[in-house]
């Protein structure tokens, strides 16, 4: 039966339908959703890994021996699993493996825009590409029988919008292949020097093998025009544009397997029209590759390698007439990216803010402690380079001699890549201090669990990371456990951690505000006979308070009672309602 599905959910379910047995991944937009998803169908062990080089790691050990699996995660994610990556390449799988990424352009909810298409050219590794949900269930099922029948991982590319937006699908039944057996062979996956020398013509051969493949592969089509005067070489939500604002007299090259590209599909294709043009996001990959194959096409001098394509866009580019949009009659107010109300991590933020210390951030939701008017972080980089990057800081400016600079990293993400950085600090003697915010979930990307949390991804009890014990046997003496919504208790603990003379760590500890299990406070109101209008409960940025008739104003149906503006109120303007 027809039904509507989001792109991830119908990735889900290919990987279902082709029998994926496990899944391990970790969470990232806008990638999530494949694995939450996965996770429902009881024939699938799913599960949330510490970070991606480890899902990928667990993936391929599935694979070895003998089930379907899959590993799933946004483009940075990638590079975290650059390593197991490209030497799986060279040995190949036993079942089949796919390794799902997803595309941020635009960045949504990325702190850059990098093209994944790259790392399957550098890794030399197939990669198919759905424009639609359809798509996405189809794909998944013939990158296991690509990667069975060649021997390779195989990257299946997703992408924001295709993620995210919902077409209609056809679901089938599951066929689960026998396991296949696991028969030791050194060469083949052992990967010295000596094995590994001998892997690589393998490697290569394959390539060239793909691309055979790839010239009649079913998920590469040409869609041809009544015209000859242009043709278009698109995939992924791009090849929608296309559709949406060209006519038939347009021939379309559909690309669904997007490397190893289709040589003679490509020329003949370019043959047959007069005028090439490709349309793609982000880099000119495609572009590239057909202008090292001799051909004259256009791309990137129409459109930019930068941010979202759109049909508006498209049109633009292709010469076409937009279509017009209406304008609002009144304008839209703007909405900057905020900390929720009842935030554990505002009023820290707060604190470090106050005291006016070099804040090396992090990647998670505290990184909104770098808006107004907190303006509490310095520096965002990715994934644990908060913890790594106040040694390099500390150590080139001299030690602690100022004593202002601290680490801030959450729970998840310092499972996920801060627990070297610590085991560093700790070595190397680092006069650091480092402060986890523990929420106890991992928070942006839509409350998944982690190891810190005592659930695994269903929901079911497992093991709980202690983190005083953790870091205490990482080789961190000082450990001190605050609560965010205490502000003096905050302000003098982080004042006796950076007067110490040796590495420490802070764990903030406070659940996030929007845990179902959390009960909440009765909301805070304002007494306006004491209000005296100076603010200061506003420069902790919480959304529940604004200023209305120059008299501050709580919003009860925001405010979870949690106190930090209180805190700030010298006049005793801020109480509990009665």
């Amino acid at each position: 039966m027809k039904q509507l599905m989001l792109g991830n959910e119908a990735v889900a379910r290919g990987l279902y339908e082709a029998g994926c047995s496990f899944v391990s991944s970790y969470p990232g937009t806008p990638s999530t959703e494949i694995t939450e998803c996965a996770a429902k169908y009881p024939e699938i062990y799913a599960e949330w890994a510490p970070n991606e080089k480890v899902a990928v790691e667990a993936a391929f050990g599935a694979s070895l021996a003998g089930k379907r699996s899959f590993c799933g995660m946004k483009h940075v994610g990638l590079n975290v699993a650059a390593d197991p990556l490209f030497t799986i390449a060279y040995t190949g799988v036993n079942a089949g493996m796919i390794i799902g990424v997803a595309d941020d352009a635009g960045m949504h909810s990325s702190q850059n825009e990098q093209d994944s298409r790259n790392y399957a050219r550098a890794a030399k590794l197939p990669m198919l590409e759905p424009s639609n949900s359809a798509e996405g269930i189809e794909f998944a099922k013939l990158a296991y029988e690509i990667s069975e029948q060649f021997d390779t991982p195989v990257l299946l590319k997703m992408c924001t919008r295709v993620a995210h937006s919902q077409s209609i699908v056809e679901p089938s039944e599951r066929v689960e292949p026998a396991q296949k057996p696991y028969e030791k062979n050194p060469p083949k996956y052992i990967m010295m020097p000596g094995f590994a020398k001998k892997r690589h013509p393998i490697v290569e051969e394959r390539l060239r093998a793909l691309t055979e493949f790839a010239e009649t592969a079913p998920c590469n089509r040409v869609e041809r025009g009544t015209e000859k005067k242009l043709g278009i070489i698109t995939s992924s939500t791009c090849y929608q544009y296309v559709r949406e604002v060209c006519d038939e007299t347009v021939s379309v090259l559909k690309l669904g397997m997007i490397w190893p590209l289709p040589t003679k599909l490509l020329r003949e294709f370019a043959a047959s029209v007069e005028r090439v043009i490709v349309v793609e996001e982000l880099d000119g990959f495609v572009e590239d590759y057909c202008k090292t194959l001799g051909l004259a096409v256009e791309g990137k001098n129409r459109f930019s390698n930068i941010g979202e394509l759109s049909q508006n866009l498209v049109a633009e580019g292709l010469g076409l007439q937009a279509p017009q949009g209406k304008a609002l009659d009144v304008a839209i107010p703007p909405r900057p990216p905020v900390m929720c109300a009842g935030c554990p991590h505002r009023g820290l933020y707060y604190v470090l803010s106050k005291l006016k210390l070099t804040v090396i951030g992090d990647i998670g939701c505290y990184t909104l402690g770098a808006v107004a008017p907190l303006n509490a972080v310095d520096s965002v980089i990715c994934m644990g380079a908060s913890v790594s990057g106040i040694h390099g800081f500390n150590k080139a400016s001299g030690g602690r001699t100022d004593a202002n600079t601290v680490a801030v990293i959450g729970d998840s993400t310092f499972m996920h890549s801060g627990m070297t950085g610590l085991v560093n600090i700790a070595y190397n003697d680092s006069k650091s201090t480092v402060i986890i915010l523990d929420n106890s979930i991992t928070g942006m990307t839509g409350h998944q669990q982690n190891p810190t949390t005592g659930f695994n991804l269903k929901g079911e009890p497992a093991a709980k990371v202690d983190l005083e014990a953790l870091c205490h046997a990482l080789g961190i003496a000082r450990v001190r456990v605050v609560d965010p919504y205490d502000l003096k208790q905050c302000e003098v603990t982080i004042k006796e951690e950076l007067a110490a003379d040796e590495a420490s760590v802070i764990i903030s500890r406070r659940p996030c505000a929007l845990l179902k299990y959390v009960k909440h406070k009765q909301p805070l109101a304002v007494d306006a006979d004491k209000c005296k209008s100076c603010k200061m409960c506003m420069k902790v940025g919480c959304p529940a308070i604004s200023m209305v008739d120059g008299k501050a104003k709580i919003d009860a149906t925001l405010c979870t009672g949690c106190g930090v503006c209180a805190q700030l109120c010298k006049f005793g303007a801020l109480e509990g309602n009665k």
